[in-house]
């Protein structure tokens, strides 16, 4: 098993994240972990953005990890709620992804927490 930091953003950085389609994210991403093998270490999403620590196996390349949790929240997402249909996507193409070699699990689980006290 392998932790990943990941941190995506919905296209233009809009502040969609909110009430029921937040509620909703988190409930697809807890599926798309499950569904993988993967266990989610710490979540937070935040109204323009998204932090995820998850552990993967090692025989998932990283950017497939990103990739499934983006995809799934996205079709489900823009089924679910119309008003996201006025977006060309729900999410930009970029994410950030790092491991958790040069810092410990529990640094980037603390940061990931403190993020609304960032806001």
């Amino acid at each position: 098993m392998i932790n990943y930091h990941i941190v995506f953003c919905p296209k233009y950085r809009r502040s969609i994240l909110v009430g029921a389609i937040k509620t909703r994210a988190d409930e697809i991403m807890e599926n798309v972990a499950m569904e993988n093998g993967w266990k989610i270490i710490a979540k937070e999403i935040m109204p323009n953005h998204v932090h995820l620590f998850v552990s993967a196996d090692t025989r998932t390349r990283p950017e497939i990890v990103a990739k499934r949790f983006k995809g799934r929240t996205s079709r489900y997402l823009r089924k679910e709620f119309r008003e996201l249909l006025k977006m060309p996507t729900l999410w930009t193409r970029s994410y950030f992804i790092s491991t958790a070699g040069n810092v410990s699990a529990t640094v980037i689980k603390k940061y990931i927490e403190q993020q609304w006290d960032n806001v």
